[in-house]
């Protein structure tokens, strides 16, 4: 984990979460496990989609990770007031790649870490691509700057 935090550009937020810091989080450091950052990550897009309108899954299509990346930048130490930025980096037929960052909840320019993961749409029964839902697509449409 570095020890500097450097603020990187990052595009209009397709949605912004705070998010606890519970002590089980933690390592022996008094610091959020690396581990912990990633189900943090993973909590913020389930409350992005589930606030969507419309179906983003069901029995024909639903999201898979197929990558993800991560830059420790800064530990999270308790207690924290942190909030989980997400962004659209890419949106293709079956597939988006979603960007992310771990910023304090005062400071936005302490930043605990960013990356980005990339999300398929499959069929569950055949294991297939299918496109990414229009109730995703809509909200990717609704946060890009006009």
């Amino acid at each position: 984990m570095t020890t500097e935090a450097t603020a990187t550009p990052s595009p209009r937020p397709l949605f912004i979460t705070p998010m606890d810091v519970r002590w089980q989080d933690l390592d022996a450091y008094n610091h959020v496990n690396n581990a912990n950052y990633l189900v943090y990550l993973q909590e913020a897009r389930i409350k992005w989609l589930q606030q969507l309108p419309d179906r983003w899954y069901g029995e024909d299509g639903a999201p898979v990770m197929a990558h993800s990346e991560i830059n420790y930048r800064l530990p999270i130490e308790w207690p924290a007031d942190i909030r989980i930025e997400l962004f659209v980096n890419r949106i293709g037929t079956s597939s988006m790649t979603i960007g992310h960052r771990i910023v304090r909840s005062d400071d936005a320019t302490k930043i605990h870490c960013d990356g980005s993961v990339t999300m398929v749409w499959i069929n569950p029964k055949t294991g297939r691509p299918v496109p990414v839902p229009d109730a995703v697509r809509d909200a990717v449409a609704a946060a890009e700057p006009r």
